[in-house]
This record gives C-alpha cells, structure tokens and sequence, in this order.
C-alpha cells in the first residue's frame, strides 16, 4: 500500500522510476557497494570466512526508533541497543493483506536464524486510525503467532525517520548498524534470505566467531500471488483516499450522508465501486447509515478482501451465486459476521478471472474502508 494520495497515473510513473531506479543502484557495484556480480550482495566476509574490510561510507546508518507508543513481545529498547546483531526492521500494518502476506516468511526467519544473532522488529504503523488501537494490534500479533518484538509507531515518528512511504518494506541492517538492503512490497524472499545469511555471517567474522549457516532457504505455507494477473487495483472508500470515482453519479460527497441507488439496468464499469443505500462520507471510510446496504464490484483477480468495521450481518454472492467462490471468512451459505475492524477475505477462485460481487450487509454502522486483491 502507498500512503500517498497520488493520482493513478502519477503512481504509475512513480513506481516504474522507482524500481528502475532500485535495478541500477542495486545491480551497479559503481553506485552501490553492496552490489556485485550479476547484482549478488557482496558481503565483508571472504570465501575462507575470515572478515574482509569493505568501505561502508555510503551506507546509512539506521535511524533510531521515533515517537513510539507501545511495545508488544519485548520491553521497551532502542535500535542502539541492538548493535552487534544483524536486525530486519520491517513497516507493516495488521489490515493491509500484503503485510499479512509476508508474515509467514518473517516468523520462519525468526525461527530459524534468532540464534544466530537475527533480530526482527516489526514497526507498525497504521494507515487507519483503528490500526492504533493496542488491543488490536495486540491481538492481530497473537492472530498471526509474531513472537518478535513489535512496536507501534501510531504518529508515524520512526516511518517519517526511513523516509518510508510503503506497506510492507524491509530494511536489514548489518551488526554494525548500516542499512544493507532495502525492499519495498511483497516478494524476492530467497534474495532477501540470502542477505540475511551474508549478514550473520559477516557479523560471525567480525566477532572472531564460525558459524555454519545452510544453504536452504524457508518454504512457508503462504498465499502465493501474481501480480500480473490482478487487473483490479486497490480500491478506497474513503473520500481523502479515493484514487478513482464512485460509480454512482452522486459520487463521493465529503462529510454527508447520501442515499445512494443501483438501476436494474445498471451497466457496471470494471474496478469501479457501487453501492446502494444510506451511506455517510468519511475521509477514510463510508458509514451505513440505513438498516441495509449493497456493495457491487466487477473485479479481475482470484482473491477478494475488504477491510471493515463496526457490527453487522452480510451475504456474498459472486457471478450471481450463492455461496460461491467463498473467503476464508464466509460460511456455507455466503454469509459472514463482521466483529471488529480488521481485514476479511470474502471470495476465493482457484484460478485468476473476471467476477461480478455483491455484498449485502444488514446493519447501521457497518463501515467500510477498502478493497484489496490477491
């Protein structure tokens, strides 16, 4: 997720700049001393294992933690107090599905290499204001079984402190304190285990220490996505984070409460939100504010989430079928309770497709912030 309330174009620019930009620093040894052959991360340790000096004056050194609010798995420390470790300091948020994606990837990490002086500390930092709740985070790291130290950065102190602008990122910072590889969104897991190895061991040779690392790399059970087949981007609901209309002609209306419609007739533009019913107009969210609502989206993907909140009863049908194509959170009938704000996955495909959605929510002050895709 970008937090940055560009348009669609601008993005798109930005985000093709943005990894060619990372495909030249990081593969050019010129520019960045922390590529090498073939873009390989070249490390300070020689083939004997013995510590090899290499100039680290254009790395960063990492940035302290700012403006934390609340420590979960661990008491309260500074990223100071963990040098002589080799630490992955990873932006997330507990609603945003990308996120959640990685978690299985960072928890075998944790496992696997924590002995070997690996530290993960999650920074989470909200994209909604929900997301600040402690007892919300605190039971999303229970949900997802994170043994690692996590923080909340509610006032996005630390977040500001990267220059960070993304959910997920990653940076993994050497033993000495240097930012050694940096990045952005979901993938390259066996590029990113391959540093972490590099690491521990350069850390090992700079202490005087043999350590034996294999050459495995973790295979957790996670949701595997291709991104070249979701043609639906992420969708707002929110006025202040919409980046594409309402389908109704009302439109999103700031701060008012609008009775929306769908004609039977209704012909239904792809990637395009439409609702019906009663509905308030927050920067981040819309509110039912009548007894029952419709939701309605033609999307391209093989996974759909919304993000909600507040207390209510709702269907799914997908292509005009109930249950069908059923999320991890819908029953037998289609059917499904939202409990609390988090993230809920309400159709599942086994292959990637286009679908028509109709969610049916029964109850005032149900809230919805977005839709994502897998």
């Amino acid at each position: 997720m970008n937090r940055d309330n560009l348009s669609a174009l601008a993005v798109g620019v930005a985000v093709v700049a943005l990894i060619a930009g990372f495909g030249v620093y990081f593969n050019n040894p010129s520019l960045n001393p922390a590529a090498g052959n073939g873009g390989e991360f070249v490390t300070a340790v020689s083939d004997n294992g013995t510590r090899v000096a290499i100039d680290k004056s254009q790395f960063r050194q990492a940035p302290e933690l700012a403006g934390i609010s609340n420590y979960i798995n661990t008491g309260e420390f500074k990223i100071a107090d963990l040098k002589g470790k080799v630490v992955l300091v990873d932006f997330w948020t507990y609603s945003c599905i990308n996120c959640i994606r990685t978690i299985p990837y960072l928890n075998a990490w944790h496992e696997k290499y924590a002995d070997d002086g690996l530290v993960i500390v999650g920074i989470h930092a909200p994209e909604f204001d929900f997301e600040k709740n402690p007892e919300n985070v605190q039971a999303a790291v229970e949900k997802f079984g994170i043994k690692y130290p996590v923080v909340q950065d509610n006032e996005h102190g630390t977040w500001d402190a990267y220059q960070n602008r993304y959910w997920p990122r990653k940076y993994l910072v050497d033993d000495e304190g240097y930012i050694r590889y940096d990045h952005i969104g979901e993938g390259s897991y066996g590029e990113t285990e391959k540093v972490i190895k590099s690491l521990l061991q350069e850390r090992a040779a700079n202490s005087g220490q043999a350590i034996a690392i294999d050459g495995s790399v973790v295979n957790p059970d996670a949701q595997s996505v291709d991104f070249g087949q979701i043609n639906t981007p992420e969708l707002y609901f929110g006025y202040d984070y919409a980046r594409a209309p309402l389908g109704n002609p009302e439109g999103f209306k700031p701060e008012q409460t609008v009775t929306y419609s769908i004609a039977d007739d209704q012909k239904f533009e792809p990637s395009t939100i439409y609702v019906s019913g009663k509905w308030e107009n927050k920067p981040a969210y819309m509110e039912l504010k009548s007894g029952v609502g419709r939701i309605v989206l033609e999307y391209s993907a093989k996974s759909v989430n919304i993000v909600a909140g507040g207390t209510a009863a709702a269907h799914v049908s997908v292509d005009g079928k109930s249950p069908n194509a059923k999320g991890a959170d819908v029953g037998e009938d289609g059917s499904f309770a939202v409990d609390g704000q988090r993230l809920y996955n309400v159709a599942s495909h086994r292959a990637y497709g286009d679908h028509r959605l109709v969610i049916d929510v029964v109850g005032e002050g149900f809230q919805i912030y977005t839709f994502t895709f897998g």
